[in-house]
């Protein structure tokens, strides 16, 4: 079975195909397929929006006659001090999509500055598409977000590097990514669709 993990984050990429290790599976990118296209994420929950990429690159697949399965997803951070201000629109909030890494934590680190309450919960919704098979998976993890950056910035997830998991004394990217992947958001998500995938491919 070939799947195709849609997503043009680096780091994302990585975490995701080492979450669905040891399937009977092979596992594509993007760049892989020469699939150039980006998927605007309009949606108004995370489950549509995940849900939304995984039929767009799907489409694109079938089109290219790639025919592989397609896993996809969407993930944001909701900090209680901010109310909304994230959730959705995460890596579009303060200094922006354009902006990078090191440059989105330090507005989101200096915004944070004066607050008290450090409160915040990760939510991922992981999508999975084939033909007209549609599935849907949830995970989060809550946590805070420590005062100063407490571990080398990540590609493509910045946070990591700020957000501590209730019950650990070490931040995200200062985890092993086998005990990232056990606990994070995005790690409860896709063993869900790991777990899913290996009934389908017994």
């Amino acid at each position: 079975m070939k799947i195709l993990i849609a997503t043009k984050n680096s780091g994302k990429f990585a975490e995701i195909r080492e979450m669905l290790s040891g399937l009977k599976a092979e596992f594509v990118s993007l760049d892989d397929l020469k699939i150039t296209e980006d998927f605007p994420e309009h949606g108004e929950s995370f489950e549509e929006n995940a849900l939304g990429k995984a039929r767009f690159y799907s489409a694109l697949c079938a089109q290219t006659a790639a025919n592989a399965a397609v896993v996809a997803d969407d993930s944001g951070i909701f900090v209680e001090t901010l109310g909304d201000e994230l959730g959705l629109k995460t890596r579009r909030w303060g200094a922006g999509h354009e902006a990078t890494d090191e440059e989105w934590l330090a507005h989101f680190m200096g915004r944070m500055a004066k607050e008290k309450n450090r409160k915040a919960k990760f939510v991922c919704a992981a999508a999975y598409v084939n033909g007209n098979e549609e599935k849907i998976f949830l995970g989060e993890t809550e946590g805070v977000i420590t005062e100063s950056v407490e571990a080398p910035v990540k590609a493509g997830i910045p946070l990591s590097s700020v957000f501590k998991p209730d019950g650990y004394e070490k931040v995200f990217a200062a985890l092993s990514l086998a005990e990232k992947n056990e606990l994070s958001h995005r790690g409860k998500a896709f063993s869900k669709v790991r777990d899913f995938l290996r009934g389908l491919l017994l």
